[in-house]
């Protein structure tokens, strides 16, 4: 039985998701001391509660039994929030076979006494999804090791920043009508974020859940119709008309969900097949153990939508993932890299402090836009959804916070040094890998010089043929961007916008 003080130190795996990083704040706010597991510990290392005494960020992967074994040294007990599915993997349930088979292992060597793991509803047969099947596979991995098990299965988490909310948000928002798969009028059970959380937490100071597998779902029973309804009324949009009709395969609605929603086709996919199954509570025991005011899911609803008014968006699920590795775009070395690197440098002189241009450099992207040209930007988007790839459907978690491992658009932040310097790495579909970076620098005079910095790293002959085909473009895009910067800060240009080489600048 684990230690239920709040001297005990827990771990958490999977820490930079979208459950994971608004579930170890609250731990620590509880009074827990916190190991936060994470492939990519700078993602983490900007958050609001990344310097708390009582937190370490420990640097591991689940997938590597010797770091996962050394992060979790002195856990009493550990939260397993790790999914696979994602456009990168292409046998997620593999991979959380193998995943879950090294934790089960690595806690038992610890001496760890209670994993918590969140699954997904969904009654075992031969119609439940492939997405579905995975999530019961993992909680039975789990089941096999030597530390008992606490399994909470959830249908639709409603929250701002989920994958699931997001997708009805946008049908919604985007489809005045829409013509639908039957799966609309398939029973599922939601339910709020905060409501998971609470029940997460819950499982450490109650003996009761340990070893045990609980529904958990507010008490309505609705379809997915009924959502979009629901929805519409709380947005205050008018009536969605919906047409339900038997063609729309999974695969067909995948396609769907991809060109109107951010969610890629290859995670829309194992959604969409598990929005065909019923999820529904078959039992309720742990509103017993751990009573709370359950949202219903009109509540949910306002309250996700009121957070995204706010801007208080916590996480996002396109937050998730590994930061697109970017060390070939660093000066100096990139011999390993494999072929020439090709610059397009350009710089602008404002009349201002860093820090006073900073907040409209961070603003980027989003509803904001790129300043300049931003038809050009959309294009540029549609045509990477046509294609498969993420598209600038993905918008920003915050209008103005940005943090390592943020999506942003169609880029990923790989660092974010406030106010002098911010890296993107592009997740579009390319013929090979591009960065662009923004550095502030305050000149001698108290001027501010802004020099922006893309680089290309083609593959093979078309991705030469890509760079010459889009140079052109820079020229004015570029450029347009950066008189686009000094315009949002309301700052005078000095110098600029002009092209440089940066062996100019040294």
């Amino acid at each position: 039985m684990p230690e239920t003080n709040r001297d005990a130190t827990i771990f958490v795996a999977g820490a930079t998701g979208y459950i994971g990083g608004r579930l170890v704040p609250r731990l620590l706010e509880a009074g827990y001391r916190v190991k936060a597991l994470a492939r990519s510990p700078s993602k983490l290392s900007n958050r609001p509660w990344a310097n708390h005494p009582q937190l370490e960020i420990v640097r591991g992967d689940v997938l590597d039994p010797g770091s996962l074994s050394q992060a979790l040294e002195g856990c009493r007990a550990a939260y397993y929030l790790i999914h696979s599915m994602n456009p990168t993997v292409d046998d997620f349930a593999q991979t959380d076979r193998q995943a879950a088979q090294n934790m089960a292992t690595a806690a038992a060597q610890n001496g760890v006494g209670q994993i918590i793991y969140l699954s997904g509803l969904g009654e075992e047969n031969a119609d439940l999804s492939h997405h579905l099947q995975s999530r019961t596979e993992v909680g039975k991995v789990l089941q096999q090791g030597q530390v008992p098990v606490t399994i909470l299965r959830a249908a639709m988490i409603i929250g701002s920043g989920s994958a699931s909310f997001e997708i009805l948000r946008y049908l919604v928002e985007r489809l005045p009508a829409m013509v639908t798969p039957r799966w609309v009028k398939t029973p599922c059970q939601p339910i709020g974020v905060r409501n998971v959380l609470h029940y997460l937490i819950g499982c450490l100071e109650c003996p009761e859940t340990i070893g045990q597998t609980f529904d958990i779902g507010q008490g309505q029973i609705l379809n997915y119709r009924e959502l979009m309804e629901i929805f519409a009324e709380e947005a205050g949009l008018p009536r969605r008309i919906i047409i339900p009709v038997p063609f729309l395969t999974p695969r067909l609605s995948s396609y769907w969900i991809h060109l109107v929603t951010p969610v890629p086709a290859a995670l829309a996919r194992p959604l969409a097949e598990g929005l065909s199954n019923p999820v529904v509570c078959q039992e309720t025991r742990i509103r017993d153990l751990l009573p709370q005011d359950l949202l219903d899911c009109r509540r949910a609803i306002r309250l996700a939508l009121d957070k995204m008014r706010q801007q208080q968006v916590e996480t996002s699920w396109i937050d998730s993932g590994q930061i697109p590795p970017a060390e070939w775009s660093i000066p100096g070395d990139p011999s390993w890299a494999g072929g020439s690197i090709y610059t397009d440098s350009r710089r602008i002189v404002l009349a201002a402090t860093p820090r006073e241009v900073w907040p409209a450099l961070a603003a980027i992207g989003g509803d904001v836009g790129w300043y300049y040209a931003n038809w050009l930007w959309k294009c540029r988007g549609f045509i990477d959804r046509l294609f498969g790839g993420v598209g600038l459907n993905r918008g920003r978690r915050h209008a103005a916070e940005i943090y390592p491992g943020d999506a942003l658009d169609f880029w990923r932040v790989v660092s974010v040094e406030e106010p002098k310097s911010l890296f993107l790495a592009a997740e579009m579909k390319l013929p090979g890998e591009a960065v662009l970076c923004f550095n502030l620098t305050e000149q001698e005079d108290g001027s501010t010089e802004l020099l922006q910095i893309a680089r290309f790293l083609p593959r093979g002959l078309l991705g030469l043929i890509y760079w010459y085909a889009v140079m052109p473009f820079h020229n004015f895009v570029f450029s347009g961007m950066l008189r686009g910067v000094a315009e949002a800060a309301d700052k005078k240009i000095r110098q600029g916008p002009e092209r440089v080489q940066l062996s100019q600048l040294n």
